[in-house]
């Protein structure tokens, strides 16, 4: 299984439900291309470079403190996995502000990330997010680092719990298909 490297904070979001859709464009070694999404589930890698309040909504904002605390000493720990239900290509600011309460950045943030490498378009992706019974500790090597997206790893998501109940998130992912239609 691959790995998607993703802020702490918003891999927190996703377990906790708050958020169901990642916004990307692609790090500065995917410049050129742009982000790809190239599988179709994938463990949540969480990162603490690069996190900050000041790209948070103010109700999630708190939360960053909680995760940085709990910042692993030496190896990550892996806590959890997506499936891929969705994915959009944007190239509309508008459409970007209608997924608002589905995830966790704010306006500027988001607005910034949409303006770096203006010629690709942002990928809106729809998760559906499930936590791992037995979180997994990771040691991490030398060639993930960077800024980069995607990184092999090997785990067992045999055993897991949908971080939102299936009811609840069929009513979530319909309106944001809707939404990315």
């Amino acid at each position: 299984m691959q790995a998607l490297k993703e802020w702490a904070v918003v891999c927190k979001a996703l377990e906790d439900g708050r958020q169901v859709v990642l916004l990307r464009k692609g790090g500065i070694l995917e410049y050129k291309q742009g982000f790809e999404v190239k599988h179709d589930r994938f463990a949540l890698f969480p990162t603490y470079e690069h996190q900050s309040k000041d790209g948070l909504q103010p109700d999630y904002q708190d939360k960053l403190d909680d995760v940085i605390k709990g910042q692993p000493a030496a190896d990550n720990v892996i806590t959890s996995f997506a499936k891929v239900l969705a994915v959009k290509e944007i190239n509309d600011k508008s459409v970007l502000k209608k997924l608002e309460k589905y995830h966790i950045w704010n306006e500027s943030y988001v607005n910034a990330r949409m303006n770096y490498n203006p010629s690709k378009p942002m990928s809106a992706i729809l998760l559906r997010v499930y936590k791992l019974d037995n979180p997994l500790s990771v040691s991490v090597l030398p060639e993930w680092a960077g800024c980069k997206s995607w990184i092999p790893i090997d785990i067992d998501a045999a055993g897991r719990t949908p971080a939102i109940d299936d009811e609840k998130f069929a009513k979530i992912s319909s309106e944001v298909m809707e939404v990315l239609k």
